[in-house]
């Protein structure tokens, strides 16, 4: 890609085997979900990227009702980055006699339950990039700003560990929730997602960005919050140990 809008951090990459256990519950979790043998029969890796934004973009999208017009251009510009990216990366491996898919960074769920048969965040988690915070979004060590995709190969790649303690402050049990006082629109609240409500706004954003392209985007509870840029649990004194490990978003 030349000439974007767009600004980046430098992504993070994580690694999960295809036997990983996970997998095997994530229909359960998100119902039709694809195990990676479903992409690629001899599947043997899981690649997943987040590709974070930076302060300027997350910070444009504090006031207003709609998400900033930075904010809609940097969630269209950086699909058509996940896309190329994915697609380069993939025919690496192909010239190296691997087999390799890469599933569209977005844009193929079903729009009446809202579910993709593929979903990057519940990758990314097993792949070992992060946490799920309350606001149903993986939190990385670079925070939850940002958009994922992932690979399926039958290249052998070591695994990421997962990370052992929580990176979201309230579950790991600091009082925080300030995804959901972000949330003006009221689909969030601590126990629960309205997805259709946020979808709803979502597609309010589509319409007034139509001409940016795809920006069915909104961002409000992410933006400037704890976990925007960073874990936030890190660098705090006190270690929090981790609650029984949850593959649910």
């Amino acid at each position: 890609m030349r000439h974007t809008v767009t600004t980046w951090r430098s992504p993070l990459i994580g690694f999960a085997s295809a036997s990983d256990p996970l997998f095997e519950r994530l229909p359960y979790v998100v119902k039709g979900h694809l195990h990676p043998s479903d992409l690629i029969d001899d599947a043997e890796t899981v690649i997943a990227f987040f590709i974070p934004f930076t302060y300027k973009t997350v910070y444009s999208n504090v006031n207003g009702r709609y998400a900033s017009k930075l904010w809609a251009i940097a969630y269209v510009e950086t699909n058509k980055l996940l896309t190329d990216l994915a697609a380069g990366i993939v025919d690496l491996l192909r010239s190296e006699g691997f087999r390799a898919e890469a599933p569209p960074p977005t844009h193929v769920f079903n729009e009446e339950t809202l579910t993709s048969n593929w979903s990057h965040k519940h990758v990314a988690y097993i792949a070992g990039l992060g946490t799920f915070g309350v606001h149903h979004m993986i939190i990385t060590e670079k925070g939850c700003c940002g958009r994922l995709t992932s690979i399926v190969t039958n290249a052998k790649i070591k695994p990421t560990p997962r990370p052992e303690n929580e990176f979201c402050l309230h579950k790991s049990g600091v009082k925080c929730l300030k995804c959901v006082e972000k949330c003006i629109f009221k689909a969030l609240t601590e126990n629960k997602l309205n997805k259709h409500k946020c979808y709803k706004v979502c597609l309010e954003n589509a319409k007034h960005y139509e001409k940016l392209g795809v920006a069915d985007v909104c961002g409000k509870c992410v933006a400037a919050t704890p976990c925007s840029l960073e874990n936030p649990v890190k660098n705090r004194n006190k270690p929090f140990p981790r609650k029984r490990v949850s593959i649910k978003s």
